[in-house]
């Protein structure tokens, strides 16, 4: 089993490699995981930078104290693989973000799209944006990742064919008459940005705006899968097609 990870806001040892967790993740560490003297754990700023410590004690409830041994950096993957994600009904969101970030997805774009039911609007926007943001935070915890995955703003279709025109590869996942993204022609390094459709599929305009921003349409196979799954599975294609999972 790998050590648990768990996120500071920095990434750096006091006198003599003493580093104290408190907090929320401390209680966690203390409280919950139940970690003692010297069991492994790794502390993260979830942007790349990581530490392996080692356990020394723990002090009341809430705080956790370990040594930190050298600060490592881990480098951003390439190529970066960004998902545009329109918004499912409930709480499919959060599942999807939560597989993608196991899964190794770099980025997640929220995209209100004009056949999604549900809508971003106000203080419930922004309260959704925060609880995708947060389950990305504790899916990349789980999945002992050290760099988790940007969950950005809420975009328009207008924003997210821009997204696609800088893309080094552009794609929208589409059943009709597509070709497969199995056999699409992939770059080695850059930024691949893949469009999930919503569970009425991508509208005809949509299509074209996104045609016009250089984006083509693909399929995963032959199942039809739902859109707060089919961001999971062409994400692990893609891994495995571009090497990051070898």
């Amino acid at each position: 089993m790998t050590a648990p990870v768990f996120v500071v806001e920095h990434v750096a040892a006091g006198d003599g490699g003493r580093y104290v967790l408190e907090g929320p993740e401390g209680r966690h560490a203390v409280s919950v995981k139940r970690l003692r003297a010297g069991e492994d754990v790794v502390l993260t700023d979830g942007a790349g930078r990581w530490a392996q410590c080692v356990v020394l004690d723990t002090e009341g409830k809430d705080r956790l104290v370990v040594r930190m041994d050298s600060v490592r950096e881990e480098p951003a993957e390439a190529p970066r693989i960004t998902v545009v994600q329109a918004l499912p009904k409930g709480d499919r969101g959060e599942l999807a973000v939560e597989t993608m970030t196991e899964t190794g997805v770099d980025a997640v774009v929220p995209w209100t799209a004009s056949r999604c039911i549900t809508q971003w609007k106000g203080e419930r926007g922004l309260k959704a944006l925060a609880k995708w943001r947060a389950t990305a935070r504790e899916a990349g915890k789980q999945s002992r990742r050290v760099r988790f995955p940007e969950v950005l703003d809420a975009a328009s279709t207008k924003q997210v064919a821009a997204l696609l025109a800088d893309a080094d590869f552009a794609a929208v996942l589409h059943e009709e008459g597509s070709a497969p993204l199995a056999t699409a022609e992939l770059p080695a390094a850059g930024h691949i940005v893949l469009v999930v459709g919503p569970e009425g599929g991508v509208a005809p305009d949509e299509l074209a705006a996104f045609a016009d921003a250089g984006a083509k349409p693909y399929r995963l196979g032959r199942s039809v899968l739902r859109t707060s799954t089919a961001g999971t599975a062409a994400t692990a294609l893609l891994l495995g097609r571009t090497g990051r999972w070898s």
